[in-house]
Parts: structure tokens; C-alpha cells; sequence
């Protein structure tokens, strides 16, 4: 089994995701521990953390990932928000705690007017304080490349880094990825000669050792737009080239390459985005 896969619904069971996952040919699978459009999740009973556990060790799957809620804005300023990200994610990284799960991916946040550079020295902090208060979670914080869309962070491979040093806790980092994202941001990874430049620049600024975890995302806008919007594997700007080249890029063949795109209303579209790129594969 190979290590691509979905970000898959938890909808009746967070336990549910693991056969949704198998269905859809996922070797890995991504999911919220909780609704994402809420502040506030149910608590992880002992049953169905053991059920989750159980279902994740006969499964076959390679890793099961989070990601973490869309409120959470680490990079706020005091105050509620951040009070609220705070909370929100400790409770995240304790149920991944409960659930086994290793790492959970999570967008830097926004600064919301005080500049980059206010907001890169508050997500430090605030995880030099999750740490602190979650020793029981030993795994990994994934922080995502974002597209840039108004004042997110982490759209540059310097912040990621910046993020990384000013932390007390750096080895407790690794970095997710998104095709999208970097596209939109600027990064152009559709011919051969910038695939080479984009991770070289990569490895020199962040390290490729960091680098935990891909979303493979195709792009409804253009290069340098710094708008966030996904598209299906070749069917936007980004083309089939960029994910051919990773694809057939062998420092990357058991590092998670999770999907991201539209639903739409069939559940069969992970399954025919997961066939595109495995046909990639030369």
C-alpha cells in the first residue's frame, strides 16, 4: 500500500473514517477529531478511543493525521481569540493523545494588522506554552504552507522557519506541503527546472527532514494569486506536471500525500483523484 490518501469525514464515529478511508483506496487518511466549525468538541469517551485504535491497528493503513479546526488563530493578540485557540488546541492535542494519533497539522494563523513578524513571535510562544501544558502528547506539530490570502501567515518558507527557531521546543516540528498553496503563493512548481528550485530553496531554508506531509491540491486560481480555492488533480492551474514530478520523486515515497479536493457530490471523487496520480507514477 502506498502512502497516498484523503482527508476523510468522521460523520456517525471518528472510528467511521478508518473504513471510509479503506473504500476509497487511502494507504493514509487525514481528519478532524472534532467539527471543525465548532470551538468546542465532544469529549473522546475510553470506548471509543480504544474502538479508534483498535480499527487504526487491523486496518492497513500507514498513519491516520489531524488537522485542526479552522477557528484556531495562534497568531491573534490577546484576547479572546487567542484564548479560545489556546484552549482549542490543547484540547486537540490531548484527544490525539487519547487516539494515538502522531501529528496534527494546523494552518500558523493571522496577524491580523500587527505585521508578520508579531504574529510569527506569538505562534512560537503560544506552542512554547501548549507543550508545555500537553506533556502526555509526544508527536509532531505540522505547520502547513498557506496560500497568503490577507494576513495569514506561513505563505513564505522563511516563516515556517522562523516559527521553528524562535520556539523553545524546535524539534517538536515538522512541515505539511499543499501543492495549492505554495502554487498560489507564488512557488511554481510546474516545470521541471522550478519543481528543482522550489525544494531546493526548501531544503535550504526549512531542512527536508522537516517536511512530514503533502496536500496534493490542484489550484482554482493562478500562480502568485494568494488565493486559497482547490480544484480536482489537473483540472486547474497547476496542471498534471507539478504532481507527475513529485510523484516520480523518490526522497518523498513514505511521506503522507493526502488529498484535499472538492467532494462535490460524489464520495467517489477521492477515488478518481487517487487513481489520477497513482497513473502518474512512472
Amino acid at each position: 500500500m502506498d502512502w497516498l490518501g484523503a482527508h476523510i469525514s468522521i460523520a456517525g464515529g471518528l472510528h467511521n473514517a478508518i473504513d471510509r478511508g479503506i473504500k476509497a483506496g487511502c494507504g493514509v487518511i487525514q481528519i478532524f477529531t472534532q467539527n471543525a466549525n465548532q470551538w468546542k468538541g465532544k469529549p473522546v469517551s475510553d470506548a471509543e478511543a480504544a474502538l479508534f485504535r483498535e480499527k487504526c491497528h487491523g486496518s492497513g493503513l500507514h498513519e491516520v493525521i489531524s488537522h485542526d479546526i479552522y477557528l484556531v488563530n495562534l497568531a491573534a493578540p490577546d484576547g479572546e481569540t487567542r484564548d479560545k485557540s489556546l484552549a482549542a488546541f490543547q484540547a486537540e492535542m490531548e484527544r490525539c493523545e487519547r487516539l494515538g494519533i502522531k501529528r496534527v497539522i494546523m494552518h500558523p494563523g493571522a496577524h491580523v494588522g500587527d505585521g508578520e513578524e508579531e504574529g510569527l513571535r506569538r505562534v512560537a510562544a503560544a506552542f512554547d506554552l501548549l507543550f508545555s501544558r500537553v506533556e502526555l502528547f509526544t508527536g509532531k506539530i505540522l505547520l502547513e504552507t498557506t496560500a497568503g490570502q490577507g494576513t495569514n501567515l506561513g505563505f513564505r518558507f522563511e516563516h515556517l522557519r522562523e516559527i521553528i527557531d524562535r520556539s523553545a521546543y524546535p524539534d517538536r516540528f515538522g512541515v505539511c506541503l499543499d501543492t495549492c498553496h505554495i502554487f498560489a503563493a507564488g512557488y511554481d512548481i510546474t516545470t521541471e527546472t522550478g519543481y528543482q528550485q522550489v525544494f531546493s530553496e526548501f531544503d535550504r531554508i526549512v531542512g527536508l527532514e522537516r517536511l512530514q506531509a503533502f496536500h496534493l491540491n490542484d489550484s482554482k486560481k493562478g500562480l502568485n494569486s494568494h488565493v486559497d480555492r482547490h480544484e480536482h488533480i489537473g483540472k486547474g492551474c497547476l496542471g498534471l506536471s507539478g504532481f507527475k514530478f513529485l510523484m516520480n520523486d523518490r526522497r518523498f515515497d513514505q511521506i503522507p500525500k493526502i488529498l484535499e479536493t472538492p467532494k462535490g457530490d460524489s464520495e467517489e471523487m477521492d477515488t478518481i483523484n487517487l487513481k489520477i496520480l497513482r497513473d502518474l507514477v512512472e
